[in-house]
């Protein structure tokens, strides 16, 4: 079969990051996996990317191991399993729990969590083998595309927004960095539920398009007063869904209402610097953590998706030959949307 793979590179890794993606990745034919007794293969229509891909590349994720075939999101049919227990899957169009071994605390992942795509074999391949009890139905309501685009995305998103934010209708909520998969994911939930939805991003071009969206108001956080901006048009928030961190996160908290919450599922940007406790506990804010989520949160994603007819944002579409350049624009991060990769 035809899969991505990313080889261990020759490079030094104060070099890594500054190369492209996509000088690293080839289009290798390997051997199609065969399914244990508790798992079925897949043979995949479409993938997507997420930004843990990119930063696998750039050697900025812990514990990698090469050769890997990358990709934590997909689609595809059943066409073998493992055991006559599974006969029924056989046919079935489904998408990937991308949440591996979570464990039996459903507040939090345990210690032999992964994520699907490094170190077991992600979803850039013509056929892939996963346990029985990671794949689902997938929504009638969404191609082959749009099914590929959802489930890391939206599974984070949900975990964020209805689990761990439980936002309400008429909640007023920020979503910083609009144009990411995940961001557009809480977006898109948060609309559904009914709340007021203000976005942040260093882009004009995505604001206006959040704006076409239905974001109630934005700003773009490279302008300096971004925070009086949106305090001024929002009167404080309510619910804040921050995957950046950084020295605007202090901002985050002068911004929220008092007793409000703050949902961190990310730093892209790093650390907060000193961090401003005072404004924390004097204005009795509620900072929590989320990442990815169960089997049971995945499912209860797919009912609100599919009972809201929601349809995730895709930014663009590659062929499995042209996928190494799909990474090169995920490191340009310039995508409004999932960028998926056709597979079939």
């Amino acid at each position: 079969m035809k899969a991505l793979v990313l080889r261990k590179p020759t490079i030094s890794k104060e070099i890594l990051p500054t190369v492209n993606p996509s000088t690293l990745l080839t289009i290798e034919e390997i051997n199609r996996p065969i399914p244990t007794s508790s798992q079925v293969l897949v043979k995949v229509h479409a993938a997507a990317l997420n930004r843990r891909d990119v930063w696998i590349c750039a050697g900025k994720y812990s514990k990698i191991q090469y050769p890997a075939i990358l990709g934590s999101d997909g689609c595809g049919i059943v066409v073998e399993v493992g055991s006559t227990e599974l006969s029924h899957w056989i046919g079935k169009e489904i998408v990937f729990n991308p949440s591996i071994h979570w464990g039996e605390n459903h507040k939090a992942q345990g210690k032999d969590y992964q994520i699907l795509g490094m170190p077991t074999q992600g979803t850039l391949a013509e056929y892939i083998a996963l346990s029985a009890t990671n794949i689902f139905p997938t929504p009638k309501h969404l191609t082959h595309e749009q099914a590929a685009a959802f489930p890391l995305a939206f599974l984070t998103a949900y975990r964020a927004v209805i689990i761990q934010a439980q936002v309400s209708e008429g909640d007023t909520v920020l979503i910083t960095g609009i144009g990411g998969g995940v961001a557009l994911a809480c977006f898109q939930i948060a609309k559904a539920i009914g709340a007021k939805v203000y976005v942040t991003t260093g882009s004009d071009d995505k604001l206006l398009k959040a704006g076409i969206l239905g974001a109630t108001g934005g700003a773009n956080y490279h302008t300096s007063d971004w925070d009086s901006m949106m305090q001024f048009a929002s009167d404080g928030f309510d619910v804040i869904i921050d995957s950046a961190g950084g020295s605007d996160f202090n901002k985050l908290m002068a911004i929220a209402k008092a007793g409000g919450l703050i949902v961190s599922y990310g730093a892209t940007i790093g650390a907060v610097p000193e961090f401003n406790l005072h404004r924390l506990f004097w204005k009795q804010l509620r900072v929590i953590g989320s990442t990815m989520g169960t089997n049971e949160d995945f499912a209860q994603m797919l009912s609100f998706v599919e009972h809201h007819k929601i349809i995730p944002i895709i930014d663009s579409v590659f062929s499995l030959n042209n996928a190494p350049l799909a990474f090169d624009k995920m490191n340009d991060s310039n995508q409004f949307g999932k960028i998926v990769v056709n597979i079939g």
